[in-house]
């Protein structure tokens, strides 16, 4: 009994030490510190392994027999060695080498001297200017001629550019001189006396400058106006500035354009016409063209139209005399094959605005005795069709028919012997402008052939039938022009090139002036000019980049036609210069 008792106490005691050991864990675990003073480095003992290969001796197993290989060799004869192989390389073209100027000069016979001088320089990479000065004289004498026959025609140009975001402009300047003679006296006609004392030297003199602008992304597209003052050595003078303006406008799809100008000349000539036996009075004349142009464009794939009209309001402020005239300006094209054949075609009129210094760039033997008024072309018809039949031969044909009142024409001067003028012009070897109404048919045939990028070959043929109101030839105009061309790159360093042109007979007449004044008096003798045939060759070599040497035939066949009436021009011409570019 006591021992039941005992066991049970110790069991209670024991389950109470238990209980409190939990709660003392329960409150705190306590902190313990683990030091390692080895890695742990764990080995592995090798596996049993079979030493030899045990020894079967069983009846089944096949016996390996040994095999013995003999080689039979025979030699092979051959010739063949491989060849390593290599990309092929692509040459490269360098580029060409770019100067930004060039001078040329060249000297030849009879006297001839010529001369050219360009550069074109960047201020910065939106600016930059051009200047270039050009020279060609002769001072030969032709055969034949009696008065003095040197000319020479200089001018200098000057340029200024700049270009902005959605803009750009400029300004230009020149200046000319040229200098010829009235040489056109017929032989065995006066007396050595009389023509020793002729004055027959003329001077031209021109200066200009104008302004433009170009805007993009805009209703207004561009501007540009121009002056000009020419004058002579006799005293006269002429003053022309003419404004141009455009604007652009999107109709639906189409484009719908307006074009503006403002066209005035004036000036005056102290010498009279040489019709008059005085010469008296001066010659003035003031010309003012206002003129609008709105068209609107019709454009797809294969067919474009423009559809405008030309309007324009002309003042001769010297007579008081006004006009209003209304002019067609339609034009069209359609591709029937592609670029095989292409019809065009379109009726165009405007009011031309003549002036004493166009007709000397066409003729510098007039006198300076003009009577200066536009010409009115009514309307020019047209039709034609042009295309590339071969990726290198293309062609171009074209009918007209054309109206012109007041057409300017040049006709030789009529003699006057009862003049006095500074100038000696009044011998019969100057020209005046004579306007008649004109109705013109013309035809026009062109190809050009590129064989391939180092030749290419040109001809047109042009015939005219002329109808006018005076029932007068169409003075010094020809019925038939034709021209070749054609440029030849020999290799690298040589090209050459030629230039033949034919122009058919003209019509001409000299007359003598009588006391009346009245052209209806005077005695006249027809004139026919001769048709001619020029040609013209050059070659030149290239030394380097920038050196290269040219030769320049022309008038091959040294025949000495006449261009205008009593007007024989120089003969066989050699040339020969040098051409170098280099960097400002």
């Amino acid at each position: 009994m006591h021992k039941h008792i005992k066991l049970t106490l110790i069991f209670l005691t024991g389950v109470f030490q238990f209980a409190i050991a939990q709660e003392e864990e329960k409150d705190d675990i306590g902190t313990e510190t683990v030091t390692v003073t080895k890695a742990y480095t764990p080995t592995i003992n090798d596996a049993f392994k079979i030493k030899t290969m045990p020894d079967l001796n069983d009846s089944i197993v096949l016996q390996k027999k040994k095999i013995n290989y003999s080689i039979f060799s025979v030699p092979v004869a051959s010739t063949f060695t491989p060849a390593k192989g290599k990309a092929s390389a692509v040459k490269k073209t360098p580029p060409p080498v770019l100067y930004n100027s060039y001078a040329s000069a060249g000297v030849g016979n009879p006297a001839n001297l010529m001369g050219k001088f360009y550069t074109s320089r960047t201020i910065d990479r939106e600016s930059g200017y051009t200047l270039g000065l050009e020279h060609n004289s002769s001072r030969a004498d032709i055969d034949g001629v009696a008065l003095d026959n040197i000319y020479s025609n200089s001018r200098l140009d000057a340029g200024y550019t700049r270009r902005d975001s959605d803009f750009d402009w400029g300004v230009d300047v020149g200046a000319q001189h040229q200098l010829y003679n009235w040489y056109g006296i017929p032989d065995a006609t006066f007396t050595e006396e009389t023509v020793d004392g002729i004055d027959e030297r003329q001077n031209y003199y021109m200066a200009e400058a104008s302004g433009h602008i170009n805007v993009e992304d805009s209703y207004f597209e561009n501007a540009k106006l121009e002056y000009r003052r020419f004058w002579d050595a006799v005293k006269s003078g002429e003053n022309r500035a003419v404004f141009n303006t455009g604007f652009s406008f999107p109709v639906a799809d189409e484009d719908f354009r307006v074009k503006a100008k403002v066209d005035y000349v004036n000036g005056s000539f102290e010498n009279s016409s040489l019709n008059n036996p005085t010469n008296t009075p001066e010659m003035n004349y003031s010309n003012l063209q206002v003129g609008i142009n709105p068209s609107l464009a019709l454009v797809n794939e294969d067919f474009s139209l423009n559809l405008g009209v030309n309007l324009v309001y002309g003042l001769d402020a010297e007579n008081s005399d006004s006009n209003f005239y209304i002019y067609p300006a339609v034009t069209a094209s359609y591709r029937l094959l592609d670029d095989m054949a292409i019809v065009y075609g379109g009726v165009e009129g405007d009011l031309m605005q003549n002036s004493y210094y166009g007709f000397v760039e066409d003729n510098p033997y007039v006198s300076p005795t003009l009577t200066t008024v536009p010409t009115d072309k009514k309307y020019d018809a047209y039709i034609g069709l042009k295309g590339q039949i071969l990726p290198n031969l293309s062609y171009n044909a074209k009918v007209s028919y054309t109206t012109e009142d007041r057409k300017a024409l040049y006709k030789l001067n009529a003699r006057n012997d009862s003049r006095t003028d500074e100038k000696g012009y009044y011998y019969g070897n100057s020209f005046e402008v004579f306007y008649d109404d004109v109705k013109t048919i013309g035809a026009f045939g062109e190809l050009n052939v590129d064989v391939n990028r180092n030749f290419s070959l040109g001809v047109n043929v042009e015939y005219f039938n002329y109808n006018t109101e005076t029932d007068n030839p169409a003075w010094n105009l020809p019925n038939l022009t034709s021209s070749l061309f054609m440029d030849y790159q020999i290799g690298e360093k040589w090209y050459a090139g030629a230039n033949l042109f034919y122009v058919g007979e003209r019509d001409d007449v000299a007359t003598i002036a009588s006391a009346s004044g009245n052209p209806a008096d005077f005695f006249a003798t027809p004139v026919t000019l001769d048709a001619y045939f020029d040609a013209n060759f050059h070659v030149g070599y290239r030394w380097n980049d920038q050196l290269s040497f040219f030769v320049k035939v022309a008038n091959i066949a040294n025949n000495n036609y006449q261009r205008y009436t009593n007007y024989p021009v120089q003969g066989l011409q050699v040339m020969g210069g040098l051409t170098y570019k280099f960097d400002l």
